[in-house]
């Protein structure tokens, strides 16, 4: 158990900006607290959570804005930047090597901005159209927990596009390790109440933007990594607004 909960504390520390103390030495390898993607994805969702339950009475759409915020706040904008690398490395590089420098370039270029401000934009229309204030809270959590959970599956089955960074440092995660993660991605779509739909949709999603990674760049980066969670999440969102919608 003393195991498992640094393995917590250090995939929260690995994938947001939240305090979570020292880590007895050694620590344990990236590759170990994979399994715990999805619950650092609903902490770092809870603040985007309760900004949202306390913006209750503003504007919808106002609401949904500070809400992601707030959540950005939590992780650093840490996925919304492998989104922007990936964005910036594909629309601009015309070979596999190319692509992969341009995505280590901390600048961004408008490949990139676009991505960032299509991204907060549907995934704040998203939020915005939640029926009330819990609903939205319950959907923050449930896709904080399941944009994370297909990427130890990921990094299990693909291998890594380039030797020596974050993803491949973190790789080799076992299959055990992986299953556990996706089990805490279902318990995060039954919390949005619309489980099938959402699994359908995010799954679609992951695969489809893995195999473009797999033509594109020959493998998973970090980066990628990062752009496949804002993306499921984008597809989760998108099949909520619909749902909650009422036909005109």
């Amino acid at each position: 158990m003393v195991a498992r909960w640094d393995e917590l504390r250090l995939a929260v520390m690995l994938l947001t900006r939240l305090p979570m103390g020292r880590l007895a030495d050694p620590a344990p390898p990236l590759r170990a607290v994979a399994w715990a993607y999805p619950v650092a994805g609903a902490i770092a969702a809870l603040p985007a959570a309760l900004v949202f339950w306390a913006a209750v009475g503003l504007p919808p759409l106002m609401a949904a804005l500070l809400a992601l915020a707030a959540g950005a706040l939590a992780t650093g904008g840490l996925h919304e930047d492998g989104l922007a690398d990936v964005a910036d490395g594909f629309g601009g590089g015309t070979s596999r090597d190319r692509k992969l420098e341009i995505m280590k370039d901390s600048r961004i270029g408008s490949y990139g901005a676009l991505a960032l401000l299509l991204s907060v934009g549907l995934r704040a229309s998203g939020l915005a159209a939640a029926p009330d204030a819990l609903t939205g809270m319950a959907a923050l959590v449930g896709l904080g927990m399941a944009s994370r959970a297909g990427l130890p599956w990921i990094m299990q089955a693909v291998r890594t596009a380039r030797p020596g960074g974050l993803g491949a440092t973190a790789g080799g995660v076992s299959g055990k390790a992986a299953a556990f993660a996706v089990a805490l991605g279902l318990l995060g779509l039954l919390i949005t109440g619309h489980a099938l739909a959402m699994l359908v949709a995010m799954a679609l999603a992951g695969f489809g933007f893995t195999l473009l990674c797999l033509r594109q760049i020959g493998g998973y980066t970090g980066d990628t990594l990062g752009a496949t969670q804002q993306l499921t999440e984008i597809a989760g969102w998108i099949v909520l607004a619909a749902l909650w919608t009422p036909p005109a």
